[in-house]
């Protein structure tokens, strides 16, 4: 089946069984692998994407199903120059990543939050983040760094 999206802002066109997932249309027939595939059952959240700006599990979603929409991966973050997003940068000051394998899916579900609910205060961090497992760094280095992005971002320059 012929699958047209607009991926990190470029249009993309993929043809793919009708069974393939997302994840794999991604890192396999688009090279996207940001993406990451943990439990390939949508409990990890590691393969979470931006799917028409909502996060979806990439694992969990059929290509086919997103014919038509529009797809940010972390790829999708960095801006043209191949500078880190305000984001990304927050993860490394304050430690919010280790072996870096959940990072992907954790990104794209804290730019999803500070999108909708920027300056969330820890509590609302932790809950939004909840839906996403990291075995590494308990957590704390996760909550900070999104804190820290949320009150960058409302900061006069």
């Amino acid at each position: 089946m012929d699958v047209h999206l607009i991926v990190n802002g470029e249009r993309a066109h993929v043809d793919v069984e009708p069974r393939r997932t997302l994840a794999d249309a991604l890192r396999e027939d688009l090279g996207l692998t940001g993406t990451h595939l943990g439990c390939e059952h949508g409990v990890c959240g590691a393969c979470t994407v931006l799917v028409d700006g909502a996060p979806a599990r990439a694992c969990l979603m059929f290509a086919v199903q997103a014919d038509g929409a529009e797809v940010t991966t972390v790829e999708g973050l960095q801006d043209g120059d191949g500078a880190l997003h305000p984001l990304q940068e927050a993860f490394v000051a304050h430690h919010g990543l280790q072996c870096g394998f959940c990072t992907p899916g954790m990104l794209m579900t804290a730019a999803h939050l500070l999108d909708t609910h920027p300056g969330a205060d820890r509590e609302t961090i932790r809950a939004e983040m909840a839906g996403n497992i990291c075995r590494c760094t308990g957590y704390q280095g996760i909550v900070d760094a999104v804190e820290a992005a949320g009150n960058a971002r409302d900061t006069p320059a």
